[in-house]
């Protein structure tokens, strides 16, 4: 994937927000220039009924813009022949591209595409979209008979979708690929070797010194992208310190970052640093990738769509599998939760002159059909139930063996979605934690420092998460 993560595309990568990226609130996204007019909406132009629950109008046209990334965007082109089967008189001016903020943000105040995919490094900050109003709220989908019946279009998401798409009490992202993050390896490599995956921080040390004895590394990361060390940051904190932990750090919650068993996860990356035991070198997540598919090093964290991000180049024999991130020690309080949740977020423009239109293709990107060939074509998961079940794929049945035994909270945090300014801030400071130009102590003090400003300014509107 091109990058929001991160981001997770991905999911990913939704979380790969960064300050500053939109414009000003005096400025407002929804500021329109002077003379310009949006065009008007034909929502209610067509006859609405469980077949067409949005009254979607015959004969019109609607503009859908998909983040070509990881994952591609074949899987979109097969949920476009879906919509067309049905609504044959609708054209779809579907589009792909990686520059999501550059070449969308400009138009959220005139006429905006009616269906965007926010993905990418370069995506649109959510929670300026959602505090400026730029984006449709979007509960009455989740309301809707899903596309082949059975049942409402929320019946059929795995859990955490809507969670993860509901800001302020409402739902206003539909997340459609469901990743499975953690450490992968080369099963083939390790079954010639002898070698067990570890399972804690203190199994993969001790492997640690046989790896480096074949000339390997034991560990590569992204290190261009900040969002990319911080995933395994935050999972290892989920891991030591708890659900409530996380919880905490998210709501801004006074000295949330000094909570016991935080500290403990952050040294354990400080070690695997100050050990040497990562590939030498600045690379970006193809290159560190594809640096780990070389067999240059033993273990690289990433989501599901890895494999497909990397097919072209995937060598021969080579056994992709997926494993939990490693706990950190006996008293971890939360030790066999996985992270895994719902990215690759739509978002409808307010404006948008087709949400009708815009909402019935979501439909079709959710239906049974449209998400078996997602995860047929990507290899990943999709947030729809059921989507891997006819896939046989080795990496994919990983993920899949992994989620079977995982805790009864998945991990997932929101505060890169929450504040712009703290995501940035918490990208910069995992870089530097992971490049050993910070301690685990100073990046506990720096992050603390960086929520409590947050937390203080009142021109900043505040988000809250329960659960």
């Amino acid at each position: 994937m091109s990058v929001n993560p991160d981001l997770n595309r991905r999911t990913l990568l939704r979380r790969a927000a960064a300050a500053g990226l939109l414009v000003t609130p005096a400025a407002g996204l929804l500021s329109a220039c002077a003379g310009s007019t949006p065009s008007p909406s034909n929502d209610d132009a067509g006859q609405k009924s469980d077949d067409n629950p949005f009254g979607l109008q015959e004969n019109s046209a609607v503009k859908v813009v998909i983040f070509n990334g990881g994952l591609g965007d074949a899987w979109a082109k097969e949920d476009q022949a879906i919509f067309s089967a049905k609504h044959g008189s609708v054209t779809v001016n579907m589009s792909s591209t990686q520059k999501i903020k550059t070449e969308e943000q400009p138009k959220m105040a005139t006429t905006p595409s009616d269906l965007i995919m926010n993905s990418g490094a370069d995506l649109m900050d959510l929670s300026t979209l959602v505090n400026e109003g730029a984006i449709e709220p979007l509960d009455d989908l989740l309301a809707a008979p899903a596309w082949e019946g059975g049942g409402t279009v929320a019946d059929t998401l795995l859990p955490g979708t809507v969670s993860d798409g509901t800001f302020q009490g409402k739902f206003f992202v539909v997340y459609v690929a469901f990743t499975v993050w953690g450490n992968w390896y080369n099963g083939a490599l390790f079954s010639k070797e002898g070698w067990a995956p570890p399972t804690s921080f203190e199994e993969f040390f001790a492997l640690a010194p046989k790896i480096k004895a074949k000339g390997i590394a034991p560990y590569v990361y992204d290190a261009v992208h900040g969002y990319y060390p911080r995933w395994a940051l935050m999972a290892s904190i989920w891991k030591s310190a708890g659900k409530q932990a996380v919880v905490d750090i998210d709501n801004l919650k006074e000295n949330a970052w000094r909570a016991e068993g935080v500290l403990p996860a952050l040294e354990q990356w400080e070690k695997l640093v100050k050990d040497k035991l990562v590939l030498p070198g600045r690379l970006d997540h193809t290159q560190s990738q594809q640096a780990w598919l070389d067999g240059k090093a033993a273990f690289i964290q990433v989501g599901t769509w890895l494999k497909n991000e990397m097919a072209a180049t995937i060598p021969p024999g080579f056994e992709m599998k997926l494993s939990d991130y490693w706990t950190v020690s006996a008293a971890d309080k939360a030790p066999k939760d996985v992270f895994a949740g719902a990215g690759e977020g739509f978002v409808v423009p307010s404006k948008a002159p087709n949400k009708a239109a815009a909402k019935e293709f979501l439909r079709a990107v959710l239906s049974k059909a449209g998400s078996a060939k997602f995860a047929e074509l990507t290899k990943s998961l999709a947030s729809t139930k059921g989507s891997g079940d006819n896939v046989d794929d080795p990496a994919l049945a990983s993920a899949n063996e992994l989620m079977k035994n995982a805790g009864q909270d998945l991990i997932s945090v929101k505060l890169w979605d929450f504040y712009a300014d703290l995501d940035k801030e918490s990208q910069n400071l995992s870089q530097e934690l992971m490049a050993g130009r910070l301690t685990a102590a100073q990046f506990v003090d720096k992050m603390q420092a960086a929520a409590d400003k947050v937390a203080k300014d009142s021109s900043i509107t505040k988000q809250t998460r329960n659960a």
